[in-house]
């Protein structure tokens, strides 16, 4: 079992820098492959970024691709995401999930392959 809790949202304008944690409490962190997913109003969930369980790899959706990075720190149980050069359309709830599967060799992308979710924490970036 992994509980996330997220923090780090907030009211910013469009260019400014935020960054995102999720903390998790449990043993198995380490061990799990962790994303980021967000949901606009009225928008389905959609993939963020993905780092594997030990930080080696990382994957981005296009929209954000050279702007936002992900990075996992297992000594703390933390995964984080800097986001630079925010716009309008990255106003939503970012949530955390860790995978499903310990030490999966495949970095999912979609949200059928994480198991554990946090709450959410509100992003908004006006113009």
């Amino acid at each position: 079992q992994v509980l996330l809790a997220e923090s780090g949202g907030g009211l910013v304008q469009a260019g400014d820098s935020l960054r995102l944690s999720c903390t998790a409490t449990g043993r198995t962190f380490n061990s799990y492959n962790m994303g980021w997913f967000r949901q606009a109003p009225g928008k389905e969930r959609e993939f963020v970024a993905a780092i594997s369980w030990s930080g080696g790899r990382t994957y981005y959706a296009d929209s954000v691709k050279g702007r936002f990075t992900i990075s996992k720190d297992n000594a703390k149980f933390t995964v984080s995401l800097e986001m630079n050069s925010l716009k309008p359309e990255d106003t939503a709830v970012y949530s955390c999930a860790a995978a499903g599967r310990q030490y999966a060799t495949t970095v999912d992308r979609t949200a059928s392959g994480y198991a554990y979710w946090g709450r959410g924490t509100q992003v908004t970036v006006s113009s």
